[in-house]
């Protein structure tokens, strides 16, 4: 994202990544339960994801809201990527 935001600004192009979590999905959902408390037992908000969470970290960066965000990594994981 770094290299993307410095070789893109001059288009005026922000770059950043959004990496989800677990998420309640079909194919999450289609689990055992002893692997989706495995997965849960990863994420320190104790939970997984729905989606609904994850489309509005996305609509966020595709917002004018984050007109001033540019070369992140935006975690929506409930936390398991800073652990």
């Amino acid at each position: 994202m770094r290299g993307w935001t410095v070789e893109l600004k001059d288009r005026r192009i922000r770059a950043n990544v959004l990496t989800p979590g677990p998420t309640d999905t079909l194919l999450v959902s289609q689990q055992s339960a002893d692997v989706i408390a495995r997965m849960v037992s990863t994420i320190p908000i104790e939970r997984i994801g729905q989606p609904e969470e994850i489309a509005k970290a996305a609509l966020f960066l595709a917002s004018d809201d984050s007109s001033f965000v540019a070369g992140i990594e935006l975690f929506v994981d409930g936390g398991r990527g800073q652990i």
